[in-house]
């Protein structure tokens, strides 16, 4: 049975006899995997004109709650899809990794929408004035590119290695192509089977390569993505290819490394740090059976604690359950495949050129309730060198299984030296009590890894583990590990949008960015905007106004009513060498002085509450006697879901809160937020 790709709309097998898959616990066979007679050329096609035009209509807020349907629609299915995941090998604490740690991506990459506009495009950060007269600006905009997303994924995350990704591209606005490895490919497939069958994303927004990628790295663009997960020999063979050079293509690299973890050298046995240490390095090698990217392979160990530390590993090791992963007392499952095990074997043998196997067996391993030569199970394998400076293979050599390297240090300074020898990594830990030793180790070793995490009893119970990226923050590296990112919130959004530079007057801007420029000429109110509902406010609704006059007793009253009695507020001040030269206005007074001008009245109105305060800055002292008014714009909208059939539909507005004196100089400026009730409900 060939396993079926969803490509062009379709469930679809390819030809020929395919890649055979088997059961990693037991060797049943599972199914073939083949692309074999697929037309890549069409693949790539309707990615392009079906998914991306459907996608770039959206804007960030639909994506995001698509995402959140995705997610939520997952969550229904998890019971099947763990039951297909124990074929991988996969514990149940593995498959939580993967299978529920992917659909926790999509959701806070769903609640990422709340820090983007309510546009398909990205307005990005602040707009610049390049005119004395205020008549002149630029801003920078991000846009959906017009390509495709391309994930070449790895093996050891079926299911999260595909969301992890696709939770990004599709926030940003752009389709996908998954090619997930071939050996676990049938565990991605139900996943996809269950996002099709939802029908929550456009066509063509996802397709699924199962089997080989044919020539379709040919067939890129500059409009395209593509994201790689695997070795650093297989990546960096891709990356060469003539389209993706010639093309300038964005290709996006996160490649297995030699990570390590550190034993800073002020915790001793009998610390919380010190079972920290053993119990990270125990995870670490056998959850997934040791098959993580960002897993630990160089265990970096004070000189005169190595003893010890070899010791405590080893009676962690020995206390770990090998076996079927459905057996609730199993706590590491097998490897991929037989191939996998193969080379992981491979690559111990070169290890043990320099290094000694210190704990674990070569050839056999005790299974509960599996066949050890049917299934791809292995035993860990704890290596020590003793001379890690003049040893390259450790740094160079990686054994993509449980399988990890002890190695001495005699300083601080000498484990940061050790953990740059293997030229860049996805992750180090250092494992300390010590804050001084945790900063040194950080801004010494932090130019060579893409993550460290820093482990101490105080986050202990809390922290996600040395090798779990999070969705809000980058994961790669510099380097062997790929020089690329992935995720880190939003910037994981620019890999698949174009950064173009805009200029222009304030008024353009506005019309371009829908989001209101400050000097750009406002629509007049004729009514107040606080009697309009969400759908009748328009970006550029501007209202000016009357003014109020600051007064000493004004500026005491409010000093009273605050407790802010700061001197530069105070009549008797003698305000030589100050900033100022007498009595001065508090600037949030200005700003309540500011809400008592623009807001309307006691009466009710579809303003709900206001929302909070975005920007805020007073930028010229205010003295009694001087008047102020404000224009007060509409700047921004974003549409809220409901939560509840039951809430109020609403959208949160943005105002420009423009504080003007009586010179028609700003004295303050801030951009403040009201939840609006929406007129249909």
């Amino acid at each position: 049975m060939i396993l079926e790709s969803y490509i062009l709309g379709k469930w679809i097998a390819g030809s020929g006899e395919g890649q055979s898959l088997y059961n990693a616990v037991n060797g049943e066979y599972i199914a073939a995997a083949s692309t074999e007679g697929f037309d890549m050329a069409t693949i790539m096609e309707y990615a392009r004109t079906k998914g991306n035009t459907a996608l770039r209509k959206m804007t960030f807020q639909e994506r995001g709650l698509l995402l959140k349907a995705l997610a939520l629609h997952l969550q229904q299915y998890l019971p099947e899809l763990y039951t297909l995941s124990y074929k991988t090998g996969a514990t149940k604490a593995d498959s939580w990794v993967d299978i529920e740690g992917g659909i926790g991506n999509l959701f806070s990459y769903a609640s990422l929408r709340r820090k983007l506009p309510d546009l398909p495009y990205w307005p990005e950060g602040e707009a610049h004035m390049l005119g004395k007269a205020h008549t002149f600006m630029g801003h920078h905009l991000l846009l959906p590119k017009e390509g495709v997303a391309i994930h070449i994924n790895a093996y050891n995350f079926p299911v999260w290695g595909m969301l992890e990704k696709i939770a990004v591209n599709f926030l940003a606005g752009v389709p996908a192509i998954v090619k997930p490895a071939t050996v676990g490919c049938y565990l991605t497939q139900a996943v996809v089977k269950q996002i099709v069958a939802s029908g929550i994303f456009p066509e063509g927004a996802l397709q699924l390569l199962c089997g080989s990628t044919g020539n379709l790295l040919d067939l890129v663009n500059a409009q395209d993505t593509i994201t790689f997960t695997g070795s650093a020999y297989t990546g960096l063979k891709l990356k060469t290819t003539p389209a993706i050079v010639q093309n300038n293509v964005s290709y996006t690299m996160e490649a297995d490394s030699l990570n390590a973890i550190v034993l800073g050298n002020d915790v001793a046995p009998g610390m919380p740090e010190w079972d920290l240490f053993i119990k990270e390095v125990r995870k670490e090698m056998t959850l997934k059976c040791g098959q993580r990217c960002t897993g630990v392979r160089r265990i970096l160990v004070p000189e005169n604690k190595i003893e010890a530390v070899q010791q405590d590993i080893s009676k962690a090791l020995s206390q770990t359950i090998i076996g079927n992963p459905l057996h609730e007392k199993v706590r590491m499952g097998s490897l991929a495949g037989k191939t996998q095990k193969a080379e992981v074997l491979h690559q111990v043998q070169l290890l043990l050129q320099s290094s000694e196997l210190v704990y674990g067996n070569l050839d056999t391993v005790e299974v509960m309730d599996a066949d050890a030569t049917a299934g791809a199970f292995m035993s860990p394998l704890l290596l020590r060198n003793n001379n890690p400076l003049h040893s390259p293979e450790v740094h160079a050599i990686e054994a993509f299984g449980p399988v990890s390297t002890l190695m001495p240090y005699h300083n601080l300074e000498e484990a940061i030296h050790i953990t740059k020898l293997g030229k860049g990594s996805l992750v180090s830990t250092i494992v300390t009590a010590s804050a001084e030793t945790a900063r040194n180790y950080v801004l010494g070793a932090g130019t060579h890894h893409g993550r460290i995490l820093i482990l101490n009893q105080q986050c202990g119970k809390e922290n996600t583990g040395h090798g779990s990226p999070l969705p809000l923050l980058v994961h790669g590296g510099p380097g062997r590990a790929g020089g690329g990112e992935e995720m880190g919130g939003l910037r994981g959004l620019q890999h698949y949008m174009q950064r173009v530079a805009i200029q222009g007057s304030p008024d353009m801007l506005t019309a371009v960015l829908q989001q209101y420029q400050q000097g750009a000429n406002g629509i007049a109110a004729t009514v107040h905007p606080f009697k309009k509902y969400f759908e009748e406010l328009r970006i550029g609704e501007q209202m000016i106004t009357p003014s109020v006059t600051i007064s000493h007793d004004l500026i005491d009253a409010f000093a009273d009513l605050s407790g802010d009695h700061f001197y530069a507020h105070l009549r008797n001040t003698n305000f030589e060498g100050t900033m100022f030269t007498q009595q001065v206005a508090h600037g949030y007074l200005l700003l309540s002085l500011s809400a008592g001008l623009f807001v309307d009245s006691y009466e009710k109105n579809p303003v709900l509450l206001n929302y909070g305060i975005d920007e805020l800055r007073f930028t010229k002292p205010v003295y009694p006697g001087t008047s102020m008014h404000v224009k007060f714009t509409c700047k921004e909208k974003i549409s809220q879901e409901r939560k509840e059939p039951t809430d109020i539909a609403r959208g949160i507005v943005k105002w420009l809160v423009e504080m003007i004196d009586d010179t028609n100089e700003l004295v303050g400026i801030a951009t403040i937020l009201t939840m609006v009730k929406k007129q249909k409900q």
